[in-house]
C-alpha cells in the first residue's frame, strides 16, 4: 500500500472548510488567566517559566526594546504550545506550513528594522556600509548586505518549518518501519521502537528549543535595531 509522507501535513478541513485557525487559537486553552491570590502549581511552573524565559531575553534590552516583552513571551508560548501539540497522535501542526512562519516572520523583522531606521537612523543605513570598505568594493558590499537584511524573515521561516516537518517524517518513517517488521523481525521490531520513543523525546526537546530560537533571534534583531 503507497502512503503519501506528506499527507499529515494537509491542510485539515472539515465539511470541506478549513479549521486552521480553529486550531491555530487551541494552544490559548492551556494557558489560562487566574483570578486566585494563591495560583495552582500549574500556573505557578507556567508563571514562573515566562519570568524565567522573559528575564533571560530581555535583559540586553534597553527601555524601547522592553517594551516587545509581552509580543516575544506570547509568541514563545504560541510556536511552542503549537509544536508540542503536533507531536500528539492524528494531530495537525501550524508551524509545518510556511506560509504560517513567514506570517510571522516577516512582520517581527519588518517592525524591527522600522524601529531602527526611525530611532537609529544613521545606524541601520551604516550596516549596508562597513567603515573603511575599499571604493570599488562599496556597490557590491551594499547589494550583498541589502539581500542579506531581506533574507532574514525567510532564514526564520524555513529553519522552523525544515527542523518541524523533519521531525515530524521521521518520525512517521520509523513508526511505519516498526509495524512492518513485527511480522518479520521482532526482534528488530523492538530496537525500532526503541528508536522511535527515543526520537520521540528528542522532538519533544526540539519542538521547545526551535521556539526559543526563533523567538531569540527576532529578540536579537529588535536589539540590534533599538
Amino acid at each position: 500500500m503507497n502512503e503519501n509522507l506528506f499527507a499529515s501535513f494537509a491542510t485539515p478541513t472539515m465539511m470541506g472548510l478549513p479549521i486552521v485557525i480553529l486550531i491555530i487559537m487551541f494552544p490559548s486553552i492551556l494557558f489560562p488567566s487566574s483570578n486566585r491570590l494563591i495560583n495552582n502549581r500549574l500556573i505557578s511552573i507556567q508563571q514562573w517559566l515566562v519570568q524565567l524565559t522573559s528575564k533571560q531575553m530581555m535583559t540586553i534590552h534597553n527601555n524601547k526594546g522592553q517594551t516587545w516583552t509581552l509580543m516575544l513571551m506570547s509568541l514563545i508560548l504560541f510556536i511552542g504550545s503549537t509544536n508540542l501539540l503536533g507531536l500528539l497522535p492524528h494531530s495537525f501542526t501550524p508551524t509545518t506550513q510556511l506560509s504560517m512562519n513567514l506570517g510571522m516572520a516577516i512582520p517581527l523583522w519588518a517592525g524591527t528594522v522600522f524601529m531602527g531606521f526611525r530611532h537609529k537612523t544613521k545606524a541601520a543605513l551604516a550596516h549596508f556600509l562597513p567603515q573603511g570598505t575599499p571604493i570599488f568594493l562599496i556597490p557590491m558590499l551594499v547589494i550583498i548586505e541589502t539581500i542579506s537584511l531581506f533574507i532574514q524573515p525567510m532564514a526564520l521561516a524555513v529553519r522552523l518549518t525544515a527542523n518541524i516537518t523533519a521531525g515530524h517524517l521521521l518520525i512517521h518513517l520509523i513508526g511505519g518501519a516498526t509495524l512492518a517488521l513485527m511480522d518479520i523481525s521482532p526482534s528488530t521490531a523492538l530496537i525500532t521502537f526503541i528508536i522511535l520513543i527515543l526520537l520521540t523525546i528528542l522532538e519533544f526537546a526540539v519542538a521547545m528549543i526551535q521556539a526559543y530560537v526563533f523567538t531569540l533571534l527576532v529578540s536579537l534583531y529588535l536589539h540590534d535595531n533599538t
